[in-house]
């Protein structure tokens, strides 16, 4: 069965999907079966990978019963995807009836085997779509950036995180919160770091050691549909993703992928 690992942090801009793109590039790259899902209506994990958001099956016609599950998914080459885009908005005025919280949860499931790793990438919001996130997932991975209103986001979301544990999913953990753009020779970077060891405290969980560099490619790999780790897969952000998912799984990337140039 496979394992569910939602990207969070309702603050924008602090590299979920970047997050998510490379996790699922790189767990490919270790020959792990993968299953992507945009649960943020700007649909940027399916654009990130490639696809015309627009003129595919969404994740938002599988919750309302309009398509399968199995009729949605779409092969990548970074895994397969169930993408979204500005229909999937209407999310807290369609899912209105009872039970919401588990329409992915129930999703998922009919297709949970057939796949080694689930990710997730959830909207910047504390929503209904973000809670049927970490009712579905195993885990949480939050990521931030070293900035104050990013760590204020972080604290924020314990509460969402408590809630769901306690009525809806009680086995729910935090693997651990990722500071992406990382740069340790700034004050405020290490400021951050510590403070975020503070939340990750009282979330019971840690600071990944793997802290993620900014890097042109980020920004490049979008516009090329691809995941930092397959359009720039020596760039520094690149091989921090690949130490991230050795440091999650413990599974290490094939022979060749950490050299430099």
């Amino acid at each position: 069965m496979s394992k569910i690992i939602a990207i969070t942090n309702q603050k924008g801009g602090v590299g979920k999907t970047t997050t998510a793109t490379a996790v699922m590039s790189a767990l490919v790259q270790r020959r792990q079966r993968v299953l992507g899902v945009d649960l943020d209506p700007q649909g940027s994990l399916g654009f990130s990978l490639g696809l015309d958001i627009e003129h595919c099956p969404t994740v938002f016609e599988v919750l309302m019963g309009q398509k399968s599950v199995e009729e949605a998914i779409i092969r990548t080459d970074n895994g397969d995807l169930l993408a979204a885009n500005i229909l999937l908005s209407a999310a807290e005025r369609e899912f209105n009836r009872a039970g919401r919280e588990f329409l992915l949860r129930n999703v998922l499931s009919r297709i949970q085997d057939r796949y080694d790793y689930i990710i997730i990438d959830t909207p910047p919001a504390l929503n209904i779509l973000t809670v049927n996130a970490y009712v579905a997932a195993d885990a949480l991975i939050i990521p931030m950036i070293p900035e104050i209103l990013s760590l204020l986001g972080v604290a924020q979301i314990r509460e969402t995180i408590e809630t769901v544990r306690q009525s809806h999913n009680s086995k729910l953990k935090v693997l651990g919160i990722l500071l992406n753009k990382y740069n340790a020779r700034l004050t405020l970077n290490q400021e951050v770091l510590e403070m975020s060891e503070q939340i990750a405290k009282q979330l019971g969980t840690k600071v990944f050691e793997t802290t993620i560099h900014s890097g042109i490619a980020v920004a490049e790999a979008p516009a090329h549909g691809e995941s930092v780790i397959t359009y720039s897969p020596r760039s520094k952000p690149s091989l921090d993703f690949q130490n991230l998912v050795t440091e999650i799984t413990g599974i290490e990337a094939p022979k060749g992928i950490m050299r430099r140039r």
